[in-house]
Formats: structure tokens, sequence, C-alpha cells
């Protein structure tokens, strides 16, 4: 089977030959020995995203498509740029307006051709664009609903679990997700908010003297948009210090600018195993071929991947929608981690849903699926309470030394269990 069949890539025109044969002397001289070519695998790009870049970049080369920096520096960040490649409502459009402060319009060209360019609706582009429902503001909502900056020890860095520690190392994400938890922290009127070398100092300096801090966790903003060589050097660091048993990433980078998981920069994170990647993932449309290579390559290199879903209102709140896309993940090795209730973030009443809803996908998934692809269903708990998992309640009672149980299918069955006092 040839090369590309086997990988299901596209091949770039060849480069240069590796060798060169001198020119026959003589006509009838025997014509030169094929010459041997390197050929590079590039970065697929399906049909749909190729229509798209050609219908609103027109003259973008394939090449500048799939270059993760001309994806962040073409974003689409204003008004003028979002009218031009969506069919705005009214309601969009006053809100964009409306806009000041954090949390902007962000949003890659490659994402952008994943959405409904004509439909408010779709669940996609109701994620990334404005609407009016970001400017009520209920009772029971805030700006810091998770208490972060009462764990922050240092600029930058929360530290709520005994044993791990939550590094916050860039105020940049490639897209801007609009139920975002930490909207106060990412982007800002005069540009995207930079976290200084010299914050990471002091952040590493606690870590050295806090022995019992052995998982770190690298979010933000997104690490992902931090240039691998800055990236390689805080790994390092971090990888230095003794007591740190294992690093993890935070990231939506593979689902909305799947290119920039290119071939150096997964050479570069294999460094540093053990190293661990959880993906923010939100709706079946984001699983396409550009995302199953970027998987496949952080796979590849030996980085286990696992996913985070908010359970969002009229987006992924119904079984019919989270089984397929838990499936695919696991398809594309990426397995289903956590399934959250949406933070209670101002703004956000629009796109939060009852607890009802998450435990109706998790009984839809749990026995009617394999387990791999069931994540846990958790709360992390306003005011710095830590995330609490919830699941639906199995233990019906007890019947003497018998524990009764619920399962999949609504059943119930007997578990000897005696002198327990569980279901009493």
């Amino acid at each position: 089977m040839s090369l590309p069949a086997l990988r299901r890539r596209e091949l770039k025109p060849p480069l240069r030959p590796l060798s060169q044969t001198s020119p026959p002397s003589r006509l009838n001289d025997a014509p030169p020995p094929k010459k041997p070519f390197r050929v590079i695998l590039r970065f697929p790009v399906s049909p749909a995203t190729k229509a798209f870049y050609r219908r609103f970049y027109p003259g973008t080369s394939t090449a500048e498509w799939n270059d993760w920096r001309w994806q962040m520096r073409a974003r689409i960040r204003s008004l003028p740029e979002l009218s031009r490649i969506f069919a705005l409502s009214e309601d969009e459009r006053q809100a964009v307006e409306r806009h000041r402060g954090a949390l902007p319009v962000g949003i890659t060209p490659y994402y952008a051709s994943l959405m409904g360019l004509d439909d408010p609706s779709e669940p996609l582009r109701r994620t990334h664009v404005m609407t009016g429902g970001e400017y009520l503001k209920n009772a029971d909502e805030g700006d810091d609903p998770l208490g972060e900056d009462h764990d922050t020890v240092v600029p930058g860095l929360v530290h709520r679990y005994p044993d791990r520690v939550l590094f916050l190392t860039t105020g940049t994400c490639s897209t801007y997700c609009r139920y975002c938890t930490r909207a106060r922290v990412v982007g800002n009127p005069g540009g995207e908010y930079q976290f200084s070398v010299s914050q990471w100092e002091t952040a590493l300096a606690y870590l050295e003297y806090h022995t019992e801090v052995r998982d770190v966790l690298l979010s933000g903003g997104d690490p992902l948009t931090i240039g691998d060589d800055k990236l390689d050097w805080l790994l390092t660091r971090l990888r230095a210090i003794k007591h740190i048993e294992f690093l993890r990433i935070g990231t939506k980078v593979p689902m909305v600018l799947p290119q920039r998981i290119s071939k150096d920069f997964v050479k570069m994170l294999k460094k540093h195993h053990p190293l661990f990647m959880s993906i923010h993932v939100t709706h079946p449309t984001e699983l396409t071929e550009e995302v199953t290579e970027a998987t496949a390559r952080l796979a590849d290199a030996g980085i286990p991947l696992g996913s985070q879903t908010v359970v969002l209102k009229g987006i992924n709140d119904d079984p019919a929608v989270m089984v397929p896309l838990m499936q695919g993940l696991l398809k594309r090795r990426v397995r289903p981690y956590y399934l959250y209730m949406c933070d209670p973030i101002s703004g956000s009443a629009h796109f939060r849903t009852n607890v009802e809803k998450g435990l109706e996908i998790i009984s839809a998934l749990r026995g009617h699926t394999t387990g791999y692809a069931t994540p846990i269903f958790a709360i992390d708990a306003p005011g710095g309470g830590g995330k609490i998992q919830l699941a639906p309640n199995a233990i019906v009672g007890r019947d003497g030394d018998d524990l009764l149980l619920r399962n999949f299918e609504g059943k119930t069955f007997r578990y000897p269990d005696p002198g327990g006092t569980v279901g009493r």
C-alpha cells in the first residue's frame, strides 16, 4: 500500500532531488537513472475547509492556511470581519458593538470554517459569537465563580488541592469561548495580556520550595499559543524540579487550531514525559480530518489525551449529541475525562442548564457504550470547593444484609453486604 494510502494524507510537491547526475555526454547514451526525491507529509485540509478559505481568504496558499501563526494573525476579531464572513443577526451585531473589556471576539479562520455562516443557532457559532445574553447577570453569577483569586499564592499560580497546582501561563487564547470561566483574565482592550517570564520565575520559585506539589497543570489562556522555544523553556524548568512527578497541559488548540500540532512541536513535547494533555471539546462538529491528524500526532508521541466538555444549553445538552461526541473522541485516542456543568460566570445564564441534563447524559452513556467513553460527571463547586463528582445514584436501599442496586436498565439487583450500613 502506498504511503498516502496508509496515512490518508496528501503529499507536498517533491522537494529538490537529493542527488544530481551528469547529463548524458552523447545522444545515444542511456538515460540517467530516476532521481530520488524526498517527500514530506502535509497537514490535511478537508474539502469544506478548502472551499471556505478560497471564498473568504482568496490568494491564501495551503501552506499559509496550515501555518498556525498565520491562523493566529488572521483571527476574526472585529465587527467588520465578523460581518464579512457571517450573516449576523441584529442581536449578535448589537452585542459585539456593545462589548468593552476582557474576553474579546477571537475566532481562528479554521474554526470559523466549521460554523454555520448563515445560522445564528448553529452550536459552535453560539459558543463564540457574542449575543445579548452576555450582558444579563444573575444574582448567583460572578466574575470569579470558582474562587481562584482566593487560592492564588503568587501571580498566576493557584494552589487549591494539596499536591497539585494550576499554573496560568498566558492570557491569550486562539479562540474565546463565550462561557469562559476566566473571562476576567483573557484578553483586554489594549491587546491580549501576556504573563511575563518574571512572573513565571516567581511561580517556579514557589514550586521549588513547596515539595508537596507533585502535579502541575498548565493553563491560561491557552499554553499552546506560546511559541515552541518559550514553552520548551518552561517545561524544562518545571521538569528540573525533582518533586514534580508529571505535567499536564489544558488546551482547546487541537480542536480550534489543529495546525499548531506540527511535527517539530510534538518532538519538543516528547522530551518532557510524563506529560498529559486535557483537551476542551464541545461538539461532534469539531471532530474533523484535521483534528484527527492532530490527535494522532499527539497520541503517537506517547502523550495521554483526555477530554473536558462543558454541558451547554441547546448546544450539547442532549444524549444524541454527547454520545457520538464521546465515542468519536475515543476513536481518536482521546479518553473522555470530565463532563462539567457550566460555571456560573457572569452573563452565562443562556448557556447553563440544570443538573438533571448532565445526569441524563451520563445515564445514556453508562452501560450503553464502553466505560472508556464515559467521563466523570462533576461540578466545579462555586466559591473554591473544587471538583465534586456526580453520578446517577445506583443505590436503591437495603433488605437485611443485602444492598439493593439499580443497573443501567433500571432493574434492581442484590449484593450481599453483611453488616453494611450503606443504603439504610
